[in-house]
């Protein structure tokens, strides 16, 4: 019988104090029940757990907070990183180097001293390493294209036990970027910091006679063509009529205009306004604002909840796809977001993250998996596949959506050769068959 290993951070098993919350994330739909948790305090801890889960034959679970859980752990061993946070910034450089457990609001704190930024997304509590690892479409992707293209090196512990550096040029460098978390545990990355202070940004909510009428004006505001400075979005919901949500939202049918322009406050109060003419806002708050503000851009949520969601990336959202596409999500979260710019002029580059023409990306969120797919089928005259980053829930993935045919066959043969026993099959898993 293999030993448990001496590890410096503490372990958990079903029943033992401190288990649930151990498991327990942000996504409250599903949640990790593994026959060992692995509290990992450092890199050795996760080498270990992983050199243990290997030799008793035991699938590899990974979590830092728990954003975006696509396939919850029943046994096996949960490496939980959420203890690893060291930051690092090398203001010269422009660089961060940041630990597994990371979470997006402490980079941005350590890099906004610097007056530098991070390329994060739009919420503060997700993981940074999570984030990354699945491509990372950030507040100013369309400015600088994926975070994934601006990562300097990687961390690595592989199925074989060992713990690796990778960099650009390196075999596992650009698998490993893009399909979240299917070739190992990521103990650490280095990423490029930008010289960006401020940016303006918010968003312009429309009550429920406008709400049409915004989401069209949006769709051909962005068609006709923006800056790629600007990277903006749509959200149209029933808010919750909860505590948690501001009282003038709570309950209410809105559409959700969300900015973030890397530019002055003028030319972004110029670029706005077809969209504020389209009539009274609920909310209006758009303004120039410290970088470090810039998680009050989105607002997202930042108490667990449950969830479940699918996307379709479209080529071009047309007048009939959006006509198509409303009536069927109203009683869903729906977030539409704008793409192009750098996230398409970059190109195919080393990453594992394809589907570089499309223009839109249409996130639909409902734990109602029937009218997932009955929105993803009435979408598909416009489709041109998946974002796996934005696939939540157990089995909805679909990764042959996700890649384009040779990029699919080229990580399922560093699958098959880096991880042929599946070890790291709890995520949006890429193996033959699929």
């Amino acid at each position: 019988m293999t030993q448990i290993p001496a590890f410096e951070g503490p372990i958990f098993r079903p029943g033992d104090a401190g288990y649930d919350e151990e498991v327990s994330g942000f996504q409250a739909a599903y949640a990790h029940r593994p026959a060992l948790v692995v509290g990992a305090a450092s890199a050795e801890d996760v080498r270990l757990a992983v050199e243990y889960a290997a030799a008793t034959g035991s699938p590899v679970a990974v979590q830092a907070t728990g954003h975006g859980l696509s396939a919850a752990a029943d046994g096996g061993v949960l490496i939980s990183t959420r203890r690893m946070t060291e930051v690092s910034v090398d203001p010269e450089a422009r660089t961060a180097r940041v630990a597994a457990g990371v979470r997006a609001g402490a980079l941005i704190e350590a890099a906004t001293a610097h007056g530098l930024a991070p390329l994060n997304g739009s919420s503060p509590s997700v993981g940074v390493v999570g984030y990354t690892l699945g491509g990372g479409f950030g507040l100013l992707a369309r400015r600088v294209g994926y975070a994934a293209e601006h990562v300097l090196a990687i961390e690595i512990v592989t199925a074989d036990g060992r713990l690796r550096r990778l960099e650009p040029g390196d075999e596992l460098f650009g698998a490993v970027l893009g399909t979240g978390g299917n070739f190992g545990v990521v103990t650490a990355l280095e990423v490029e910091l930008f010289p960006i202070t401020h940016v303006y940004g918010g968003q312009l909510v429309f009550g429920e006679p406008l709400v049409h009428r915004a989401v069209e004006a949006w769709r051909a505001w962005t068609a006709a063509g923006v800056p790629y400075e600007l990277t903006s979005s749509v959200t149209v919901m029933r808010f919750p009529d909860i505590p948690q949500v501001p009282e003038p939202l709570r309950g209410r049918y809105v559409a959700s205009v969300r900015i973030a322009y890397a530019g002055p406050a003028e030319e972004g109060e110029r670029l706005v306004a077809p969209l504020r003419a389209v009539g009274e806002r609920v909310r209006d708050d758009l303004r120039a604002m410290p970088y470090a503000e810039s998680h009050t851009i989105h607002s997202d949520p930042d108490f667990p909840h449950p969830y479940a969601a699918t996307n379709a990336l479209l080529g071009e959202l047309t007048p009939e796809a959006l006509e198509t596409l409303l009536p069927l999500a109203e009683p869903c979260v729906l977030d539409i977001r704008h793409l192009g710019g750098e996230l398409r002029e970059r190109g195919k580059g080393e990453i594992a993250v394809d589907h570089r023409d499309a223009g839109y990306a249409v996130r639909v969120i409902t734990l109602d998996v029937a009218r997932q797919a009955e929105i993803r089928q009435a979408l598909a005259p416009w489709t041109l596949g998946q974002a796996m980053t934005f696939v939540y829930g157990q089995g909805v993935a679909d990764p042959r959506s996700g890649y384009a045919p040779e990029t699919r066959d080229r990580l399922l043969e560093l699958k098959a050769t880096h991880d042929p026993a599946n070890l790291f099959r709890f995520n949006r898993n890429l193996q033959a068959g699929n």
